[in-house]
């Protein structure tokens, strides 16, 4: 696709004697809010490493992803590129990745670090137009009155939210969100997969996001790669994951991506697929 920003092509990746992503194959145009949904366990988290670089592909396979056009990886060797490309691709981990001692504000101006000196960086002095843009960030994810408080002291919600502000900080072209909502209560959770659906729409900015719950997916994707045993097993509208074709996908395991939380999104509005959702026709 010409107007792709990550294209991934024959991912293999094994641990020891376990397959744990075969042979996946897609692509994610600019703009795009993509969720990657699956069971523990189906890859998801494996294969964002991989998209960043912090995984490597089985070596010698034939496995090749770029992002922004530039390579990442083939073969199980990392491009040249890859450092350079990660201050333009901003990761969000499920465990928050703050430094907990330090201020939420530090903690933000972190995603500037790629373009200041060393001597900045290791005095923590940064430039006051650094300094207001954090401020800024921390203003549109609503944690303004928390940036001089210890981010050991933010809850759970909060502390995902400093996470997504330092990846407006970094200028990310691309988010990579690993379970962000995966140990947060359903109000959190809303929260953040609206700001991350609100940094999409008003940023440009491109989200894959993976989720273990569908009714988030509903809610804030259009499109969803669901993967199955490290396989892409759908690829296309979230409005066409029934209940049925859940079920015929993951078995007794689709349970597990029904959840428990309700699929309003921050509007309120019924988002979510409802219990008489639509079957389709074909696979």
């Amino acid at each position: 696709m010409s107007d792709a920003v990550i294209q991934v092509d024959a991912l293999r990746k094994h641990f020891g004697a376990r397959a744990a992503l075969r042979d996946v194959s897609f692509s994610v145009r600019a703009g795009e809010m993509v969720a990657l949904l699956g069971a523990s366990g189906s890859g998801k988290s494996t294969l964002l490493r991989h998209l960043s670089g912090l995984h490597r592909a089985d070596a010698g396979s034939v496995s090749r992803i770029e992002v922004l056009g530039r390579p990442v990886q083939a073969g199980g060797q990392l491009s040249r590129e890859v450092r350079a490309l990660r201050a333009e691709v901003a990761t969000i981990f499920q465990q928050f990745n703050l430094v907990d001692r330090l201020p939420v504000m530090t903690n933000v101006l972190a995603g500037a670090l790629h373009r200041l000196p060393l001597w900045r960086t290791l005095a923590q002095r940064f430039p006051a137009a650094e300094r207001r843009r954090a401020f800024e960030a921390l203003q549109r994810v609503g944690i303004e009155g928390c940036a001089w408080q210890r981010a050991s002291t933010l809850s759970g919600g909060q502390q995902q939210r400093a996470a997504i502000s330092r990846a407006l900080v970094q200028g990310a072209r691309v988010v990579l969100a690993d379970e962000p909502i995966a140990s947060l209560d359903p109000e959190a959770s809303r929260r953040v997969m609206s700001l991350l659906a609100e940094v999409n729409r008003e940023l440009v900015v491109t989200v894959l996001v993976s989720l273990h719950q569908v009714d988030y997916a509903f809610a804030y994707c259009p499109r969803t790669i669901a993967l199955r045993a490290g396989e892409v097993v759908f690829d296309g509208p979230t409005q066409a994951l029934s209940a049925e074709r859940l079920r015929a996908l993951y078995g007794t395991r689709s349970d597990e991506l029904f959840g428990s939380h309700d699929t309003s999104g921050a509007d309120g509005a019924e988002a979510g697929p409802p219990a008489a959702a639509p079957l389709l026709h074909a696979a």
